[in-house]
């Protein structure tokens, strides 16, 4: 369903965007957290580490694509806000192909590389054979992964974001139904785990394709539109790739992160992994401002409203930092009883508890640079975003989380702090990136009246 979202209160703007975004988040990470969750109570840590190190390896997958993806959301904002309906068609029609493709070279690609990707991860030995598994399963889900991301970003360019909210609910129930029965009776360990998330994919898939045939109002895409068009593949790629590159070196920094952490032994990797879940589940919230910065700044600046997408790059940073500074402060205190809920181990308990009470303050610094990251992507600069996180892993992150380990061998806090600091210095540069591109609007402004 189409919205146009260039006039009216920025603040309701935001809400109704956001909210029905951030659910689709909450839904998305529940159902990522279930899979640890479920397993724990049936299995022991080698299985617990085993779905662990093969779900973050399925999110960089899946944070890539979404970053991709944000090339199509942003080419349908800017097209709907400047009220060019065949333009957003031939968006959607270029879209389908390009990632139709990729994600059928990607899966096979993957379904070749199982052994040597979890080899690269230093998985302990004992999880080795149940994160073969797991990710076997998972690369082959990858065309339904792809397909309903892709529809979303399609929606969300569109103005809606409840759509792609009804998806994720469904694939919620499924997978968490599945992941009761597959890992419960039928003791299928990590191969369960994926077998549900794959299934609950598919059928999330096959909803949204139900609910876009029965749309009257939605755009209509016709074969002509499915022929590559250069210069719409170029802007799709122009803003997707380096978003999708960026987004892919952060996750290769935190695989980078879980590969030292793994070689420290099984309790530090356990308490690793469930502490990266619950910092997924906690950046719901910057996530949210991102995708709204980016495609309600998209439609504005299509509409020729530049002022109202900076408007929505600050309201947006204050909802961001505030949720990011209470979260930061309330987790020094319950930071045991919050690992506890994943795992009954004392030692795993302790060491996670440390980490999350470093690591959380990323949740406040990522916040805001999430906010800046998605406004350079509406403006078609997103390689200003891939600039500041490629600085900050390459300056912070990785030597900081290795130089961290080998200082403090006995403790996790200071590996979760070293990561905080990597956004800290993503804000600074964000800071000054934007303040140089507006004095450069600025003085081309000045140029046209002179």
């Amino acid at each position: 369903m189409e919205t146009n979202r260039t006039s009216g209160s920025i603040w309701k703007n935001i809400l109704s965007f956001s909210l029905p975004y951030l659910l689709s988040y909450f839904l998305q990470t529940l159902y990522g957290m279930a899979d640890l969750f479920i397993i724990g109570q049936y299995e022991g840590v080698a299985s617990t580490t085993a779905v662990s190190v093969g779900s973050q390896v399925m999110h960089m997958l899946t944070v890539m694509i979404v970053g991709l993806a944000m090339g199509t959301t942003v080419s349908i904002g800017q097209a709907v806000g400047g009220g060019d309906r065949k333009k957003a068609a031939v968006c959607v029609g270029n879209t389908t192909v390009l990632f139709l493709g990729t994600s059928l070279v990607l899966m096979a690609a993957l379904l070749c590389c199982v052994r040597p990707i979890v080899a690269a991860t230093s998985t302990p030995a004992a999880a080795v054979e149940g994160t073969v598994q797991y990710l076997t399963i998972c690369f082959i889900g990858i065309p339904f992964i792809t397909a309903y991301n892709v529809i979303s970003s399609i929606f969300r360019g569109m103005g809606d974001s409840k759509s792609p909210m009804i998806f994720i609910a469904v694939a919620c129930a499924v997978n968490i139904g599945l992941d009761v029965l597959f890992m419960g009776p039928m003791q299928m360990g990590p191969a369960g785990a994926a077998l549900g998330t794959t299934l609950s994919q598919a059928v999330s898939v096959a909803v949204s394709f139900g609910m876009m045939r029965r749309q009257k109002d939605g755009l209509e895409v016709r074969k002509s539109d499915f022929r590559l068009q250069k210069p719409v593949m170029k802007k799709l790629l122009s803003i997707g790739v380096p978003i999708a590159l960026q987004d892919g070196l952060i996750q290769v920094a935190f695989m980078v992160i879980t590969i030292i952490v793994n070689q420290r032994g099984l309790t530090d990797a356990a308490a690793v992994g469930i502490v990266e879940k619950v910092i997924a589940f906690l950046f719901l919230v910057p996530s949210s401002m991102l995708s709204t910065v980016s495609a309600l700044g998209a439609q504005n600046i299509g509409a020729g409203k530049p002022e109202r997408a900076v408007r929505t790059l600050w309201y947006a940073s204050a909802i961001a930092a505030g949720f990011g500074l209470v979260v930061s402060f309330l987790m020094q205190w319950i930071a045991e009883p919050v690992v506890g809920l994943f795992t009954s181990d004392e030692a795993a308990i302790a060491a996670g508890a440390a980490y999350l009470r470093g690591y959380i303050w990323d949740s406040f610094f990522a916040g805001i640079h999430f906010c800046f990251s998605g406004y350079f992507c509406a403006v078609g600069r997103s390689g200003l975003s891939f600039l500041h996180n490629i600085i900050a892993i390459a300056l912070v992150r990785i030597p900081g989380a290795l130089l961290t380990s080998r200082m403090f061998p006995d403790t996790l806090l200071p590996m979760g702090l070293a990561t905080a600091c990597g956004s800290l210095v993503s804000v600074l540069i964000c800071v000054i990136a934007f303040s140089a591109l507006r004095r450069k609007e600025s003085l081309k402004e000045k140029n046209v009246r002179g």
